[in-house]
């Protein structure tokens, strides 16, 4: 049986980043009958992420590399991604 997608999104982040915080909640029923709504109940998500990797990064430079991790996640498998992501000193 196929991993559910919350459930590879926080594997494939804590494996790239080591984060010292990791959140992904599920959106996907705020957008029930909206478009992109699959009926999966896994279109929407967002991933608040913590971790020293992306200490020197810009805002754009850690988007990139958190949906690089994620693959074909963003885009291909779920709708929408918001990504809040940031070093833990910030």
């Amino acid at each position: 049986m196929a991993e559910p997608v919350q459930q590879e999104i926080e594997r494939l982040l804590n494996e790239a980043f080591s984060p010292t915080r990791l959140d992904v909640i599920n959106d996907s029923a705020k957008h029930s009958g909206h478009s992109g709504d699959d009926g999966s109940g896994e279109s929407h998500f967002t991933v608040v992420i913590e971790a020293p990797a992306f200490a020197d990064m810009s805002r754009v430079e850690r988007q990139r590399a958190v949906n690089a991790a994620l693959g074909d996640i963003p885009g291909e498998r779920v709708h929408a991604l918001s990504i809040q992501a940031s070093a833990p000193t910030q």
